[in-house]
C-alpha cells in the first residue's frame, strides 16, 4: 500500500494505463535574422489555434459539468494573453535567434522553475497550468499528434506523472475508473475537474513507489483516503470491492429519496432548493426532486459571448427555467460580475482589491440601462412561473431603494408595451456583507425575503480569501463570529415576518443542519449534487437534536471546538441511525 493525497473521493479497481510524459524533439539550430518575422507569425498562429482549441474544450466540458468548473480554462486563455509570458517567449526569439518552439519550451521551464521554488502549494499547482498551455502551443508549433488513450472501451485506471486539465477534458468518464498522478494535490485544477466528473483521484505519489507502475498492473485505489494498492492480494481486492459496492448502494439509496419530502423525524419540514447556472442543469434538478431553484446565477448567461445579451435572449432563458419549475420558486439573482468573474467584452480597470471593488449590484446601479434590461427580462419571465428577484452584495438601504426604483421603471415600460408580468413579484437581497448583517432589521423592512450567501459572508467577516492557499486554513464557517451573525440575520428576518434562506456552501454542509433547524431557517439552496445527501441527513435529525447542538455551539469559544463537536455529533448520529 502506498499513501498519496486523496484528491477526489471514491474507490476504483482496475488495470493501469500509463500515459507517457510529454517529450518534445526540439530543433537545435538557430534561425537567421531574416526569418524573425516568419517565426513570430508561426508563434502568433500557434497562439490563435491554441486559443480556439481551448475555447472548444471549455464549451464541450461545460456541457458535462456546468459553467463554474469549465471556467478553469479561462485561466489558460489568460496565460496566452499574459504579456509577461509572451514577452519572455518573444525575447528569446528576438535576442537569441531561437525557433518559436524552443522559446516556448524555455519560457515554460523558466516560469515552472520559478513557481516551484515558492513555498506556496497554490502557486505550485498554477505551474501546471503554464505547462498545459505551453505544451498545447508546442504541439501546434511542432505539428505533433495528441497522446492517445486506449482505443477500446475497456475501463482503466489512468496513471500519469501529472494530468493537465486539457488532458482530463478529453477523457471519457465512462472509460476511466480512476486517476493516479505522481504530482499534484487537492487544489490542482485537474483535481477540481475530477471531483466535478465524479472520478476518484489519488495524487502526490512521486518518490513513494518502489518501482514504476506499468500498463496492465492491477490497482486498487481509494480517492478519499489517498491510498493505492499495486497488484494486491485477493483479500485486499475483496475488501475494497465490498467498500465500492456499499458506496454504490448508498448512491442508489439516495436516489430513491428524490420524491421524498425533507422532513425531520419529529415532523419539521425543510425546503431544499438547487443552485443553478444554466438551463442545462434543469433535467438534474427535476430528477433529484429539488423543491425549486433557490439561486439562479445569471452571470453565466452573460459569459461566452461577444456582447451583452438582449432582453429577449435573457427572457427566453429565464422563462424556460420558470416554466420547468412551475409553481415551485425560481429565485433569479441579478448580474454578479466583477471580482473573479469577468466579461471579455466589458473591460474593467485593474483593482488592488477586486473582491471589494466594482462588482455585483454596484455595477448594476452604475449601468442603469444594462440593469433595467435584465430586470425587464426577469419580469416578463414571472408571467410563466413563481419567479423572485434577488439583488447581490447589498450593503445599504440606499442600494435597495435605487434598485427598486429601476425595477419600477422597468415595470412602467413593460406596461406601456403591453407585456404581461407579475406586478407584485417578490424582491429580496443576499446578505453577504457584515454591514448588511448589522442593519438586517432595517433591510428587512425594505425586502420580501433574505438569502444568506455564506461563502462571501465568511470571507468578509474573517477577512480571509479562501482561494489564497496561504490563508485558506483560516476560512472557518463555524467561527463564533460567523455563527452569531447568522443568528442575528435570522432573528431580524423573523421579527419582520419575512422568510430567510441560505444559498452558500454551509447550506450543503450536513453538520449545519441542526443549526439551521434551531435558528429557524427552513429553506436551504445548494449544488444539485448535494441535495439528496442533505435530505438524507434531515430525515435522521430531530428538533431535540437541533436544540442541543445549537445551544452547545453558541456557547463555544473557538472554531476548533465547534467543528470537532459538530463533526463528532454528525458522525455518531448517522452511525446510530445505521445501527
Amino acid at each position: 500500500m502506498v499513501q498519496g493525497i486523496g484528491a477526489s473521493a471514491g474507490v476504483a479497481i482496475g488495470k493501469a494505463f500509463v500515459l507517457p510524459n510529454w517529450e518534445w524533439d526540439l530543433p537545435e539550430t538557430g534561425i537567421d535574422v531574416v526569418d524573425l518575422a516568419s517565426e513570430f507569425e508561426r508563434l502568433y498562429e500557434g497562439i490563435r489555434t491554441s486559443k480556439s482549441e481551448i475555447e472548444f474544450i471549455k464549451n464541450e466540458f461545460k456541457e458535462i459539468v456546468g459553467p463554474e468548473e469549465s471556467s478553469i480554462f479561462d485561466a489558460h486563455l489568460a496565460i496566452l494573453d499574459d504579456p509577461v509570458f509572451m514577452n519572455e517567449i518573444q525575447g528569446v526569439i528576438e535576442r537569441q535567434y531561437k525557433a518559436a518552439e524552443v522559446a516556448v519550451k524555455e519560457a515554460i521551464d523558466h516560469f515552472v522553475t520559478m513557481f516551484d521554488l515558492l513555498d506556496d502549494e497554490y502557486m505550485k499547482e498554477r505551474a501546471m497550468d503554464i505547462k498545459d498551455v505551453g505544451n498545447r502551443l508546442l504541439k501546434h508549433l511542432l505539428g505533433a499528434p495528441e497522446v492517445t488513450l486506449p482505443a477500446d472501451t475497456q475501463p482503466y485506471i489512468l496513471v500519469v506523472k501529472e494530468l493537465s486539465p486539457s488532458q482530463l477534458a478529453h477523457l471519457n468518464p465512462s472509460h476511466v475508473l480512476g486517476i493516479v498522478t505522481m504530482l499534484g494535490g487537492q487544489t490542482s485544477h485537474s483535481a477540481i475537474m475530477a471531483r466535478a466528473l465524479g472520478i476518484p483521484l489519488v495524487a502526490g505519489l512521486d518518490n513513494k513507489l518502489n518501482s514504476p507502475i506499468q500498463t496492465g498492473d492491477l490497482i486498487v485505489m481509494d480517492g478519499g483516503l489517498g491510498t493505492i494498492h499495486l497488484n494486491p492480494e485477493a483479500d485486499i481486492i475483496e475488501k475494497f470491492s465490498s467498500i465500492r459496492a456499499k458506496q454504490q448502494e448508498k448512491i442508489e439509496q439516495l436516489e430513491l429519496l428524490a420524491s421524498v419530502e425533507a422532513v425531520t423525524k419529529d415532523g419539521t419540514e425543510l425546503t431544499l432548493l438547487a443552485n443553478i447556472s444554466s438551463t442545462k442543469e434543469m433535467e438534474t434538478v427535476l430528477k433529484y426532486g429539488a423543491a425549486g431553484v433557490g439561486l439562479f446565477r445569471t452571470e453565466f448567461v452573460y459569459m461566452d459571448r461577444t456582447s451583452f445579451p438582449s432582453e429577449d435572449e435573457q427572457f427566453e432563458v429565464y422563462k424556460q427555467v420558470a416554466q420547468q419549475m412551475g409553481d415551485k420558486p425560481t429565485v433569479i439573482r441579478t448580474l454578479d460580475i466583477g471580482g473573479d468573474k469577468q466579461l471579455d467584452y466589458f473591460p474593467m480597470s485593474e483593482e488592488d482589491n477586486p473582491v471589494l471593488g466594482y462588482r455585483a449590484i454596484r455595477i448594476s446601479l452604475d449601468r442603469r440601462e444594462l440593469f433595467k434590461t435584465q430586470l425587464s427580462a426577469i419580469l416578463r419571465a414571472s408571467a410563466f412561473g413563481n419567479v423572485k428577484i434577488m439583488y447581490p452584495m447589498i450593503s445599504s438601504i440606499e442600494e435597495v431603494r435605487q434598485a427598486n426604483d429601476i425595477l419600477r421603471e422597468a415595470k412602467l415600460e413593460l406596461e406601456a408595451r403591453g407585456e404581461p408580468f407579475r406586478s407584485d413579484i417578490p424582491v429580496g437581497i443576499m446578505i453577504e456583507i457584515p454591514a448588511a448583517v448589522m442593519i438586517a432589521d432595517l433591510l428587512a423592512e425594505e425586502c420580501d425575503f433574505f438569502s444568506i450567501g455564506t461563502n462571501d459572508l465568511v470571507q468578509y467577516v474573517l477577512a480571509v480569501d479562501r482561494m489564497n492557499e496561504q490563508i485558506a486554513h483560516m476560512y472557518h464557517p463555524f467561527h463564533p463570529a460567523v455563527l452569531r451573525m447568522l443568528k442575528m440575520i435570522v432573528e431580524a428576518a423573523q421579527k419582520a415576518g419575512i422568510p430567510v434562506s441560505v444559498c452558500g456552501e454551509m447550506a450543503a454542509d450536513e453538520r449545519s443542519i441542526p443549526l439551521w433547524l434551531e435558528f429557524g431557517v427552513h429553506d436551504l439552496s445548494m449544488s444539485i449534487q448535494s441535495l439528496l445527501r442533505v435530505k438524507h441527513r434531515v430525515l435522521h435529525t430531530t428538533a431535540a437534536d437541533a436544540k442541543y447542538v445549537a445551544q452547545r455551539c453558541m456557547n463555544m469559544r473557538t472554531n476548533a471546538e465547534t467543528e470537532e463537536f459538530l463533526s463528532h455529533f454528525n458522525e455518531s448520529n448517522m452511525i446510530s441511525h445505521l445501527e
